[in-house]
């Protein structure tokens, strides 16, 4: 049971990758739907991520398998539409350069989530009140407009969720408990793609070479 769920999560943590990366990739080659889309405003795609975000945490357990399934490709679909900047904005091999790093960075802390025997429940905590912390900062640097802090945001954002790799990994077999296998595997592989997302963008930040 316990490999299942995990094959499980790993699939669908691919397959939502590569909904995002397919989707924006594609978005990014076809310019005058491109600007149609991004033409309604960035907010209505961030409350859309927001919402479903808020009712795959909040609601997960009184989902029907399928309901969670949905809303999870749905949030991947919706955040290919923001990452088709990304593409536009990046040179190809600087993407794919940043992709693998991550990738990298992101199959070492989630084998030490998985293998370690130490209890990493305690800093869930911890790292949620430091991403809040993060949160209301980078609100209040939208009207400071401070690059210093915005290094200085993006450096603490990636050492969170970096965290959060290890902690949701190894938080997935507690999540068997309360629901089914199909459903902890979606979950699961909806926390871990939240935890890659926002640490691909950050290195990007950092490492991206710019078209010209």
């Amino acid at each position: 049971m316990k490999n299942s769920i995990y094959s499980k999560m790993f699939g669908w943590l691919f397959a939502g990758l590569l909904i995002t990366f397919a989707a924006g990739y594609a978005l990014s080659l076809n310019e005058l739907l491109l600007m149609q889309v991004l033409s309604i405003g960035i907010f209505p795609i961030i409350i859309i991520e927001i919402v479903v975000a808020l009712l795959m945490g909040l609601r997960i357990q009184k989902m029907k398998p399928i309901t969670a399934k949905i809303c999870y490709i749905l949030y991947s679909v919706v955040t290919g539409i923001t990452f088709s900047t990304i593409f536009i904005t990046f040179e190809m091999a600087s993407i794919i350069l940043v992709f693998l790093i991550t990738a990298i960075s992101f199959g070492l802390l989630a084998a030490y989530g998985y293998f370690t025997k130490r209890d990493v429940t305690k800093i869930g905590n911890m790292l949620f009140v430091a991403l809040l912390a993060i949160i209301i900062i980078s609100i209040i640097n939208i009207f400071l407009r401070s690059s210093s802090i915005e290094i200085g945001i993006s450096i603490i954002s990636i050492l969170i969720f970096m965290g959060y790799i290890i902690y949701d990994m190894n938080n997935v077999k507690y999540l068997l408990d309360s629901m089914n296998d199909d459903k902890a595997a979606v979950y699961g592989a909806f926390q871990l793609y939240l935890d890659f997302i926002n640490i691909f963008i950050r290195l990007l930040q950092f490492f991206g070479k710019r078209n010209d």
